[in-house]
């Protein structure tokens, strides 16, 4: 059976009816052990047509990443980045910090939504109305980009951090618990960039002693 690739039905839809600035929200980080949740914002122009080879940023390799998010920065009408850091995340919950760098990139994004489309279920707390779609970013073109913006930037911030920290090979794990990372964190203990909230990283009983940023 052929894979079906995200559309931009929804968004024409919308176009249809005179909503011009619609917003495809989603964001990336959710589930690692260290690191920002990170999350982003993408409006394509009125009558935008599918860029060939955007899919589900779960489905691609990170050079295909890499190579998608260049073409969505060049044909988005508008773009943007926000994110919540993991004193955030360890503050208020994974949850509540993935909606704040949502938020955080609406705001930034320099227009003002007639819609918003995002991944997954409501959520109330993004103070502003938006359709939630589930699985999203498997089945909308404008969520899909959010999405592949969101991991190539969280990606990229990962691999920075681990040319410090190169004992968790965040190189590669972007920051989730692999093996390698959780034999890590038992040899090496916690770094100021472990989400101490996360069961595997409380567990230890080492967050006491932080490592060196």
């Amino acid at each position: 059976m052929r894979h079906r690739r995200p559309s931009l039905e929804r968004e024409t839809a919308l176009w249809r009816e005179g909503r011009s600035i619609v917003a495809g929200l989603d964001e990336a980080g959710r589930g690692p052990l260290a690191g920002p949740v990170v999350a982003a914002a993408v409006v394509f122009p009125v009558g935008a047509k599918p860029i060939r080879g955007l899919d589900d940023s779960k489905l691609l390799t990170p050079r295909q990443r890499a190579r998608l998010a260049v073409r969505i920065r060049e044909r988005a009408l508008a773009f943007a980045v926000g994110a919540a850091s993991v004193r955030e995340i360890d503050r208020f919950n994974i949850r509540r910090a993935s909606i704040l760098a949502m938020r955080r990139a609406l705001r930034r994004l320099g227009l003002v939504p007639t819609d918003v489309l995002v991944d997954g279920l409501p959520c109330p707390e993004l103070d502003c109305p938006h359709e939630a779609i589930i699985d999203g970013d498997a089945l909308c073109h404008s969520i899909a980009a959010a999405s592949i913006i969101a991991k190539t930037i969280r990606d990229r911030l990962m691999e920075r951090l681990g040319t410090h920290h190169p004992g968790y090979c965040w190189c590669d794990n972007k920051g989730y618990a692999t093996p390698e990372h959780l034999a890590a964190l038992q040899s090496l203990g916690a770094t100021a960039h472990h989400r101490q909230s996360f069961a595997p990283v409380a567990q230890l009983e080492l967050l006491a002693v932080l490592r060196p940023l």
